[in-house]
């Protein structure tokens, strides 16, 4: 008999723990949309991502929020996932939540974004951007110069900052 009980707890924790791990990545996955990230950002840096490179382009690619914003890495996922709650809740309670508001944060917020850049070595960037495949005819030293940049310890946004959304005053 106890060796029933047992069994039927081993199965309950599995079955438990299954539907925890699909309901977890779920919620990782839905709230790393740039569809759930712009309906907050609507009306601020959503706006500025859409007339982005990163968003329309002549190659047809688009970088999502998420591409740049939550590393892929597991740890340093949940790590940056949770920090965003704080930053959903500042959006709530009235921070960050208009314009005017989100302006008078963005010079800070965005400094919080290039520090964990700089901490990672622009990974999120690297994801995408590869050295050894930069290629323009018309301006040859750019595979010279970015190769340079990145072993003198520079990172992307030591000169792209601004790329996909407005760079702070």
């Amino acid at each position: 008999m106890k060796k029933k009980i047992a069994w039927w707890w081993l199965i309950l924790g599995i079955i438990v723990g299954v539907a925890g791990l699909g309901t977890m990545n779920y919620a990782l996955h839905e709230t790393g949309t740039s569809e759930f990230c712009t309906s907050c950002h609507a009306n601020d840096v959503g706006k500025e991502w859409v007339v982005s490179k990163h968003h329309t382009n002549q190659y047809g690619v688009r970088v999502g929020c998420s591409d740049c914003h939550v590393p892929q890495s597991f740890v340093p996922k949940m790590v940056r996932k949770t920090k965003a709650l704080g930053e959903v809740y500042a959006h709530f309670v009235g921070t960050i939540n208009t314009p005017e508001k989100f302006e008078a944060k963005r010079k800070e917020l965005a400094e919080s974004e290039w520090a964990r850049l700089r901490a990672n070595g622009a990974q999120e960037c690297r994801n995408c951007h590869y050295m050894d495949t930069i290629n323009n005819p018309e301006k040859e030293f750019l595979k010279d110069m970015h190769v340079s940049a990145l072993a003198g310890g520079q990172i992307c946004i030591d000169c792209h900052k601004g790329v996909a959304h407005k760079a702070p005053e």
